[in-house]
């Protein structure tokens, strides 16, 4: 399946990808293109959008974008360090930087790999492996 968002991902655009290919679909295509392009590549492309403005799997109130996701496919419920990263990720991607301790820590994560690299995709790719080990050190927390 496809799954398509705004390009130059901080927080949520690589945390919402993670969730994508570990719980949902592994064999998940996450494209990044223009913000304005969002929407028609969405339909010309069969793709689910995420995290822009209007999508169901969006910023919504206080929450951000992986909130939504775990709301709509009931993850949470089911797994309680995907509840308690969402916190974590939440902190880092809206306004409430102190919601968790870790939040700061994570935005700076995210911020070191935006500047590190031009290409969203190796991007992606390089910190995949941040939120795999912070969904262990969650798990280990719960």
């Amino acid at each position: 399946m496809k799954w398509v968002t705004r390009a130059r991902p901080k927080v949520d655009r690589v945390a919402c990808p993670w969730l994508i290919t570990r719980f949902l679909d592994p064999g998940a295509e996450i494209l990044y293109v223009p913000a304005d392009q969002v929407a028609a590549v969405a339909e010309r492309e069969g793709a689910t959008a995420f995290d822009v403005p209007g999508a169901l799997l969006g910023h919504h109130g206080g929450e951000c974008s992986f909130d939504a996701f775990l709301h709509h496919y009931g993850l949470a419920e089911r797994d309680p360090a995907l509840a308690r990263l969402a916190l974590i990720v939440r902190g880092a991607d809206t306004p409430a930087h102190d919601l968790t301790p870790q939040s700061r820590g994570l935005l700076a994560i995210a911020e070191g790999f935006h500047a590190a690299y031009p290409d969203d995709q190796a991007l992606l790719a390089a910190e995949l492996p941040v939120y795999d080990a912070l969904y262990a050190w969650c798990r280990q927390q719960a």
